[in-house]
């Protein structure tokens, strides 16, 4: 071997070397730097801060209707997720599981499914013991025939994972999930309902569910009948897919839930990636945003009683921008608009930006200060003082997003 093919090996040896070093390293280090712990006591001028961020918010009102739930498989919960996420071979995955884990302050697999929920009530009721969280379950990926596939499935939590903790724990609502292909999706529904459910949460492209499919029609009536609101993901989703099925969240592939009358909440209002415009009539594929796609439905007459959005994670570095400003500027519109922290996302220190947040002018400086020790404090509480600080100037005039979006009982009180 020539001396230059040797340099030239042992160079490349030394960059994958480097980098499994720095994998490794970022393995060991990352979630245990953005590892967040118990809630801790603000001091008066944080707690002044505070009071200033709820004040003209009915407390009793207020629903978090974005949090979601996951297990580690070491307890009774029945909670599932694909090795495939937590596998070296997914580096990337494996990375975000940690993170996300150490965020919502696991410190082990080990009664990782109870530490995961003691920490959410511990910071929920310290942040607003009035109020509720909507708890989230999540299906599996159905084949097109209905049947389970745990080999294209992300992760499952049960929905008597989820209608259990609700019945234990008053300040935690029930949203269920299930497939609508399932033969027996009707029946589910209705025992779920009977048993408190309020709401029912979908992932279109990590559970195979095609919003405009004929087969989703009966669910569709069923959940009109039972007054049973819909939240759906719709934009781009990277976090939680192991497939290659993005176009399932178009927010357009969700107009045949609104004519056959569902109430509809879009996750997200859509605020990421681009989709096929499902209504253009030209010969060739037209692509274009899908907060576009969303705002289309959203501004159309028809649907006004309906459709709605959560703002949940509009504020993360890839999703602060335009949706975000445009939502704040249509104040006659917050009344369509609930609040949803993304719960455990929303506890990963990077997620959220505030100097670039206060760069583009949705916060001044002396509130991005008092944020960082809220942070600190509970970062389940940041993410509602975040919002309550948010603002825009259009023509002279300061935008917020009005308490109304905040107070999202409102939605849940459909079902009765």
């Amino acid at each position: 071997m020539s001396l230059s093919r040797l340099v030239t090996r042992r160079r490349a040896l030394a960059a994958i070397g480097a980098g499994a070093v720095s994998l490794v390293g970022a393995r060991i280090v990352l979630p245990e730097v953005w590892r967040t712990g118990a809630v801790g006591q603000p001091d008066e001028e944080t707690l002044a801060f505070v009071l200033r961020c709820l004040d003209g918010l009915e407390q009793t009102r207020l629903v978090d209707t974005h949090v979601h739930l996951a297990g580690t498989e070491t307890a009774l919960s029945g909670c599932w997720l694909n090795p495939a996420m937590k596998s070296w071979l997914r580096p990337g995955q494996r990375l975000r599981y940690e993170l996300f884990m150490g965020a919502a302050g696991v410190e082990a697999e080990a009664g990782g499914d109870a530490q995961y929920v003691s920490r959410l009530l511990e910071r929920h009721r310290a942040a607003n013991p009035q109020g509720k969280l909507l708890v989230l379950g999540f299906e599996r990926y159905h084949d097109d025939e209905g049947r389970p596939d745990a080999a294209r499935s992300v992760m499952h939590v049960p929905d008597e994972y989820v209608l259990g903790l609700a019945e234990e724990h008053a300040d935690l609502l029930p949203c269920v999930s299930i497939h609508p292909y399932r033969p027996d999706a009707v029946e589910r529904l209705n025992a779920a309902v009977k048993r408190g459910a309020r709401a029912v949460k979908w992932l279109p492209s990590a559970m195979n569910i095609d919003p405009a499919s004929p087969k989703c029609r009966p669910f569709y009536e069923a959940l009109v009948a039972r007054g049973v609101p819909l939240i759906s993901h719709a934009g781009e989703e990277s976090s939680l897919t192991l497939t290659a099925l993005q176009e399932l969240n178009n927010p357009l592939r969700l107009r045949s839930a609104l004519e056959h009358g569902v109430t509809v909440v879009v996750a997200h209002a859509g605020s990421l990636g681009r989709v096929d415009d499902l209504d253009h009539s030209g010969g060739s594929s037209r692509r274009l945003p899908s907060f576009d796609a969303f705002m289309r439905l959203f501004r159309d007459p028809r649907y006004e009683r309906q459709l709605f959005a959560d703002i949940s994670a509009l504020a993360f570095v890839n999703r602060a921008g335009r949706p975000l400003r445009e939502l704040l500027l249509m104040s006659d519109q917050h009344h369509r608009l609930v609040n949803g922290s993304d719960y455990p996302v929303c506890c990963v220190d990077p997620v959220t930006n505030t100097l670039l947040l206060q760069w583009q002018g949705y916060l001044d400086g002396e509130d991005r200060r008092l944020l960082g020790r809220v942070f600190e404090l509970n970062p389940l509480l940041f993410d509602l003082c975040l919002k309550r600080c948010l603002r825009v100037e259009h023509q002279g005039r300061e935008h917020r997003f009005s308490p109304v979006a905040f107070e999202s009982e409102w939605l849940l009180e459909r079902l009765a």
